[in-house]
């Protein structure tokens, strides 16, 4: 079992920088693929970015250059610097783990809220 907490959400100005933190407890962190996924108002939930056990990063194409998925297996996280913002990025944006093997394995956190607006 794998608990996720985010944070580091908040309310940004377009064109601000925002740091988001997940912070997983439970054994074998390094054997999950991490991501962050989005969901806007009345949208569906859209993968962000994602970064293997091998650390191998991918990023969904609206993102690619602005933000970084990064992960410390050491200390158990994995943060998204997200810089220069949109108002098209505001979302309740998701921490993921999903075990390199067993598909089953699969978790979520609550959530961080993301608001870009002036």
């Amino acid at each position: 079992q794998v608990q996720l907490v985010e944070s580091g959400g908040g309310l940004v100005q377009p064109g601000g920088s925002l740091r988001l933190s997940c912070a997983a407890s439970g054994s074998g962190f390094s054997t999950y693929v991490m991501a962050w996924y989005r969901q806007a108002p009345g949208k569906q939930r859209e993968l962000v970015a994602s970064i293997s056990t091998g650390g191998r990063t991918n990023y969904a194409d609206s993102v690619n250059g602005r933000f970084t998925i990064s992960r410390d297996n050491a200390k158990n996280t994995v943060s998204l610097q997200m810089n220069s913002l949109k108002p098209e990025d505001t979302a309740l944006y998701y921490c993921n783990a999903r075990h390199y093997l067993i598909q089953s394995r699969n978790y979520w956190g609550e959530g961080t809220l993301v608001t870009v607006s002036s």
